[in-house]
């Protein structure tokens, strides 16, 4: 990726020792807990590659479950995350493992709620406190949380595509970047789309009205971010 400005090489105010194994941690926590879309009762987090060999020193563990708590990059609160995590009910798992297809910085995440409900996300920290989020549920998908997310999961049908970009476009939201899997002809499916703005609940509720969508999620820290 192309840096754009002196501040995604140095990082954002984070608490930790470094962007890519705490503040880009956090990030990729926090970009989960918003596609799950509520606190986790269970959680299993797989470090992979050098977050792997070097979580517990850097802190790295720490800086997840921060971000699955929801806390910004710079919160104090983040250097005793796990013991918060598990007092409010979040059971933790922490595991490593190792894939060569991966970034060396990537964690997956598995989170579940009390009805069994679960998405499992993978994510990179790719330097500077940015990151990748490279797969949700299966499917291969590439986004960075840098501006708001759109996730529509739906049937593989004839125009699905269109029909959820017309109605962006008709509500006058901008987008900035797509993609789609699938996991087969005619199967499950996603789409992407990082958009410039926010996406209005009405629209969001227009998509989920599709014939054919099985579920739509919107996740954004880029306003909250900026904030900080």
């Amino acid at each position: 990726m192309r840096f754009k400005d002196v501040f995604s090489i140095i990082g954002p105010s984070m608490v930790g020792p470094s962007s890519s194994h705490t503040a880009g941690a956090v990030r990729i926590g926090r970009a989960a807990r918003r596609i799950f879309g509520a606190f986790p009762e269970e959680v299993e987090i797989v470090f992979y590659g050098s977050f792997a060999d070097t979580y517990r020193g850097h802190g790295t563990d720490l800086a997840v479950v921060g971000g699955l708590m929801d806390f910004a990059t710079d919160d104090i609160r983040i250097r005793n995350s796990i013991t918060l995590a598990e007092e409010a009910g979040m059971k933790l798992t922490f595991k490593t493992a190792q894939n060569a297809a991966f970034h060396p910085n990537t964690v997956l995440l598995k989170l579940k709620d009390e009805n069994g409900r679960e998405d499992i996300i993978v994510g990179a920290s790719i330097g500077g406190g940015n990151v990748e989020i490279l797969g949700v549920n299966g499917f291969d998908v590439k986004f960075t949380m840098n501006y708001p997310v759109l996730m529509v999961f739906h049937q593989d049908t004839h125009g699905m595509v269109a029909h959820i970009t017309k109605i962006l476009h008709d509500g006058g939201v901008n987008i900035g970047y797509m993609d789609v899997d699938r996991k087969g002809r005619g199967r499950e499916a996603v789409t992407v789309v990082e958009t410039d703005e926010a996406v209005p609940r009405l629209l969001m509720e227009h998509i989920r009205n599709l014939e054919h969508v099985h579920r739509v999620v919107f996740a954004d820290l880029s306003a909250e971010e900026g904030a900080e």
